[in-house]
């Protein structure tokens, strides 16, 4: 099952090639404590999912990237190529010069819908490498401009034509001290379109990321580069071939019984039911243990919360709308926004 990795802007694009690296490296690392054969197997099955048919003995990856500057896409072309491990195929790139500023209603209304089909026909070519498609990977930041305006156009249109096919959206989430003014608009308005659209929203903060390399690495003067190594580090711990651990509650010495306490779940799901796990013998990377843990739960509550306020404070003063409305995003469209991420907090709160 081949997975196809939509890569959007600059913020997609940086972290799709830290991902692709990271899961390149993880596939030729020693084996581990598992057999020649299951290193194998696991290297045939990293291949199969990630990286399509090879062009000079190199694997190409199953990408397709989306920038409206040519500069991150040539700086991301030409890092893959010098590492002559992995390398992105020479037409799985879309670039197009934007005319108007980074503004999130010219990426969903005027740069989508213009480019639409040049975009959906390299995703289309890039699927019809795969034997079996299991989804779409999509990775983009939600408080950006016109790439998480387009990010959010591009995800509808994959549900509309592939419905069938998994979407999961790796968003990145704001500092909340702010990188841009209207973010808090771009944020509320990407996650409403994207909870539409997507099956799964997968959510890394910068400020907990941030934390990561300050408190547990150790790193003095933090870079974006070592952020995205980290968040890259972490999905391909997540993505890797495992297999299933069913009936792993009913070992008492499971080192991960602490997770059938039923009070960390809702209380119309068993734990047996609510928290699965999946395991390999073989070593992710170069450490001989490493967990991942996927959580669908109330830790976003706080953060969104905390944008949608302050989005709503920008509203009723109406700063900024008219970066907005001047591109055809209405003020009934940040109402449907704010009154459907509010349905989603009350929900989750009341878990």
């Amino acid at each position: 099952m081949s997975i196809v990795t939509v890569q959007l802007g600059q913020c997609g694009n940086q972290i799709g090639f830290e991902v692709f690296d990271a899961l390149f490296n993880d596939s030729h690392c020693p084996r581990g404590l598992c057999s020649k054969r299951e290193n194998e197997a696991y290297q045939a099955s990293c291949k199969e999912r990630f990286f399509s048919e090879e062009e000079n003995g190199v694997p190409l990856a199953r990408a397709v990237l989306v920038d409206m500057e040519p500069k991150v896409i040539n700086q991301t072309l030409s890092k893959a190529a010098r590492s002559g491990r992995w390398k992105y195929g020479q037409h799985s790139c879309f670039c197009q010069k934007q005319g108007s500023g980074n503004n999130w209603a010219y990426g969903y209304s005027v740069h989508g819908p213009r480019h639409e089909e040049s975009i959906m026909n390299l995703i289309r070519k890039e699927v019809e490498k795969c034997d079996s498609l299991s989804g779409f990977f999509i990775i983009m930041s939600i408080a950006g401009g016109t790439g998480s305006g387009l990010g959010a156009f591009v995800t509808q249109n994959l549900q509309d034509q592939y419905s069938s096919a998994l979407k999961m959206n790796q968003i990145i989430w704001p500092y909340g001290t702010g990188e841009v003014i209207v973010q808090n608009y771009n944020s509320i308005l990407t996650v409403s379109h994207l909870y539409r659209s997507s099956d799964a929203l997968l959510v890394h903060e910068n400020d907990a990321v941030h934390k990561i390399c300050a408190q547990l690495m150790n790193i003095k003067q933090i870079s974006f580069c070592d952020i995205n190594q980290v968040l890259a580090h972490q999905l391909g711990s997540v993505f890797q071939p495992t297999y299933s651990g069913e009936g792993s509650f009913h070992y008492r010495r499971n080192p991960l019984g602490a997770f059938k306490d039923p009070a960390l779940y809702t209380s119309w799901l068993e734990p047996v039911h609510a928290f699965n796990v999946w395991k390999t013998q073989r070593a992710f990377r170069k450490y001989e243990k490493s967990a991942a843990l996927v959580s669908n739960s109330q830790s976003l509550v706080k953060p969104l919360d905390m944008i949608v306020g302050k989005a709503w404070n920008m509203f009723a003063s109406r700063a900024y709308l008219h970066q907005y409305t001047k591109f055809g995003i209405e003020e009934e469209d940040f109402l449907d926004s704010f009154t459907l991420l509010e349905q989603v907090i009350a929900s989750y709160c009341n878990l």
